[in-house]
């Protein structure tokens, strides 16, 4: 069976490697492995993704959910520029689940918890303000679909989703389904084919 960084527990053999990104302007120290999503360096869709969030007002923002956190660039980047607020990470694979909570520790933050869950199965809290994903399109458009439409119920009124897509792999089908589901939705920003796609509840 081909296996892929969604899945729960990749057997792919253990390779950590140690190294160093700048991202918001501060400095993080990451581990990665064999069998997680972009170990190499932190992807290009988000890095795009904090881009855009890093052009918002996000002062009324206080509690934060990193949807398919991987080893945690996202979320952990989030909880060291907003070091008030409550950032949670949540992903399905067990072993980004453990670097995450890893580099969360070699980064020293403490505003942020680290758990397994299955898109929103193990969430029970409805009061985010901001939800943010770079979804893990090869599990495929029903997984990226539960992602933009259950998020809905896990958001504070005026709460805002935002998701990174490349155009290629469905930005445009994925902005419909916002609009579906939360009306108007913006196109924060726009890079080398990555779509940055914001919705407010």
């Amino acid at each position: 069976m081909t296996e892929y960084y969604y899945s729960q527990n990749p057997s792919a053999s253990h390779h950590e490697q140690e190294w160093t990104f700048d991202l918001l302007g501060n400095r993080f120290y990451f581990t990665t492995d064999n069998g997680v999503f972009s170990k190499n360096t932190v992807d290009f869709g988000s890095r795009t993704l904090l881009a855009a969030i890093n052009q918002l007002d996000l002062t009324n923002v206080k509690k934060i959910l990193d949807v398919g956190c991987g080893y945690g660039p996202l979320g952990l980047a989030l909880a060291k520029k907003f070091p008030e607020n409550q950032v949670d990470l949540i992903d399905i694979n067990q072993r980004a689940l453990e670097l995450a909570k890893k580099n969360a520790a070699l980064n020293q933050l403490t505003n942020v918890k680290i758990w397994f869950s299955d898109v929103y199965q193990q969430i029970s809290d409805s009061d985010y303000d901001l939800i943010i994903s770079n979804p893990p399109i090869r599990a495929g458009k029903k997984v990226v679909k539960k992602i933009i439409t259950e998020a809905r119920e896990h958001l504070n009124p005026n709460g805002k989703l935002i998701i990174v897509i490349q155009k290629k792999q469905g930005a445009p089908s994925a902005k419909k389904q916002l609009e579906a589901v939360y009306g108007r939705t913006q196109v924060l920003l726009r890079q080398k084919g990555y779509y940055v796609l914001l919705a407010t509840r």
